[in-house]
């Protein structure tokens, strides 16, 4: 899995200084230093502060679920995560959301959850190279599973006798071709490249 989970040190500043505002952003601005120092627990309390305040600031909301993502709280990081994704119109932090949110999945073992939030990073980024890289993993580990699953009727039977276990929201085929898809897409991004660099390479130097 590629990529850190990072925090936004953009502040929400007003048109005009408020006490509230200046309370905010001092927050904000807090909880930046501690999480820079690796104190995510008392970074996540900062965050909380600051949302207080201004429950619609979104880069609190958003270092929130950073903080609670690197003190190990996944489950509670991936929706605030979700929230931010929900309430924002910045494109480029939705994207952020969906691609951390994948990540946060993955950390809970919820591969299906996560391909649908690496695929929804990419529709909004379709050059986050990231985003593919983690979506290909988490689709050939969904694969990986899937193999194991039980193929003969007395295997099923045993199953049918324990919990019952949820079905997969897509079929063996549906998987091959996405990382297909994966492939074809990554075979187009080193072509492009490589073209560049032999434009680049047989460019002329200027006569001076």
């Amino acid at each position: 899995m590629r990529k850190n989970v990072t925090i936004l040190f953009i502040l929400c500043f007003c048109t005009y200084t408020s006490v509230f505002a200046q309370v905010e952003n001092a927050a904000i601005a807090r909880g930046n230093k501690l999480y820079k120092e690796g104190q995510f627990e008392k970074a996540t309390e900062a965050y909380e502060q600051a949302l207080k305040q201004n429950p619609e600031n979104l880069i609190a909301r958003y270092n929130l679920a950073a903080a609670r993502f690197r003190s190990g709280k996944f489950e509670d990081a991936q929706k605030v995560y979700d929230e931010v994704l929900e309430k924002s119109n910045d494109d480029a932090l939705r994207q952020k959301a969906a691609y951390n949110s994948g990540v946060a999945f993955t950390k809970q073992n919820k591969l299906w959850e996560s391909v649908e939030a690496y695929k929804l990073a990419l529709r909004m980024n379709p050059s986050d190279k990231d985003a593919r890289f983690n979506l290909q993993k988490a689709l050939e580990e969904l694969r990986r599973q899937q193999k194991k699953l039980p193929e003969n009727k007395q295997d099923q039977k045993k199953e049918k006798k324990q919990e019952p276990q949820k079905q997969p929201p897509a079929s063996k085929k549906q998987i091959e071709q996405w990382l297909q898809s994966l492939r074809q897409k990554e075979q187009e991004v080193q072509n492009k490249m490589q073209q560049n660099r032999s434009r680049s390479a047989s460019k002329p130097e200027k006569d001076w």
